[in-house]
């Protein structure tokens, strides 16, 4: 979240190139049909987000929260929705990597 009083950036404007804990919750939201394709959810703020986050895991938990049991169409939108944000968050800098401890 950005400003309390702003709200959300939205999924475009996210740190990380939107590979956040929001920003995950969006692009998920949007594979079960919770939003738009195109809703970045800039603006919403903080109760509205964390009821999508809470939709989301219900959805989510439908499949034991595991990628490869969703059904063949929400399996295809989940690869195309993750593809596409990662691509674009790694032209931003983001660095998969970046956050991990060393032994």
């Amino acid at each position: 979240m950005s400003n309390k009083q702003d709200g959300y950036l939205g999924l475009d404007n996210d740190q990380d190139g939107g590979i956040t804990y929001y920003g995950r919750a969006v692009l998920d939201a949007r594979v079960f049909g919770l939003i738009p394709p195109d809703e970045t959810c800039a603006g919403w703020n903080l109760q509205r987000m964390q009821a999508l986050v809470s939709q989301v895991n219900a959805e989510w938990d439908r499949y034991g929260n595991i990628p490869s049991r969703l059904p063949e169409d929400l399996r295809a939108k989940h690869e195309a929705e993750y593809a596409h944000q990662i691509s674009e968050a790694r032209k931003k800098g983001w660095d998969p990597d970046a956050n991990l401890e060393e032994d």
